[in-house]
């Protein structure tokens, strides 16, 4: 009891590491604004190519390297176009004065997830779980109807692109770090290639200047929530990940509204209230599932041999 109770106090730690480094990185990348967002993203990916090969060094795990079929490095090569993608948007869009819907991607990525499981994944969904995405998606119309702003761009961009990634990474063997080792080293030639033919974009930030060092800084920014989030997934329960999982979104709302005072009409809190309400219908539904699997069986009586029956017993679904 000790153990799991440990376990589960460090998987709670980590993941509100992961959440709430996430929930305010809108704040760091905004220290290099006046960087062009393209720029940002091939620093990014290189330092975080040289972070991972740090960890990796460290840990030993350079061997599970060598178990990746072309298949699997082809997925990887997927996984690793998509999450360049969701990269690119965030940046822009922090930097560009869009935190707020930012935290409307995330916010919906979830229930997004829910949709790509039924229509890739063949997954069936029970009655609330399609009123949370009818609501989702109700939020999301609203906000595209919204006079002078269209539709949701980014926050469809994000969704879209971390929720397909999330869905390749659901298949994936391969452990977290080397993962994102081999998903940064697919664009990290392009990013270098693309820092050589600007020059001045490695000219203009002297070495030692604050640029330079969040620049470098990404790399870390980058990496170490990923692995608090992969020790969080190994030991807490998906209903309690997902709990967590909106601290992020809602930072990011919060950073967006008082600190970077983004405009925020009437019809814009409607389109976010329709979201909320999914995000409370689909929480919901998840903490009835993790009662449902958790209640314990009841053990029948075994019959009695002259009775026709067979002694049986029932195994605990958690146990």
């Amino acid at each position: 009891m000790s153990d799991h109770r440990s376990q589960t106090t460090s998987g709670i730690i980590a993941g509100l590491l992961a959440f709430v480094s996430w929930g305010l990185v809108p704040i760091y990348w905004r220290l290099v604004k006046h960087v062009p967002a393209a720029e940002i993203l091939s620093h990014r990916m290189i330092w975080s190519l040289i972070f991972c090969s740090g960890l990796m060094f460290l840990g030993g795990q350079w061997s599970v390297l060598r178990t990746q079929t072309p298949r699997l490095l082809a997925i990887t090569l997927g996984r690793s176009l998509l999450i360049t993608a969701n990269w690119l948007i965030f940046i822009w869009a922090v930097n560009a004065g869009h935190v707020v819907e930012t935290s409307m991607g995330y916010f919906i990525t979830p229930l997004f997830n829910v949709l790509l499981g039924v229509i890739i994944l063949r997954e069936k969904l029970g009655g609330r779980q399609w009123m949370a995405v009818g609501l989702a998606a109700g939020g999301v119309i609203i906000a595209a109807s919204e006079q002078g702003r269209g539709f949701p761009w980014i926050a469809a961009g994000l969704a879209v692109s971390f929720g397909f990634y999330s869905v390749f990474r659901k298949t994936a063997t391969i452990a977290p770090l080397p993962g994102l080792f081999l998903e940064t080293a697919f664009m990290t030639p392009i990013a270098v290639g693309f820092l050589l033919l600007k020059p001045d974009a490695t000219q203009l930030w002297p070495v030692f200047s604050l640029t330079s060092l969040v620049l470098i800084g990404g790399g870390i920014v980058t990496a170490l929530p990923l692995l608090w989030f992969a020790q969080a997934a190994k030991n807490l329960r998906l209903t309690t990940l997902s709990f967590l999982g909106y601290l992020a979104p809602s930072m990011t709302f919060l950073l967006g509204v008082f600190v970077y005072h983004e405009a925020f009409s009437s019809q814009r809190l409607l389109a976010f209230g329709f979201i909320w309400a999914g995000i409370v219908v689909f929480s919901i539904d998840a903490w009835l599932r993790s009662r449902e699997t958790t209640q314990p069986v009841a053990i029948p009586e075994p019959k009695s041999v002259t009775d026709g029956g067979v002694p049986s017993c029932s195994q605990n679904p958690t146990g």
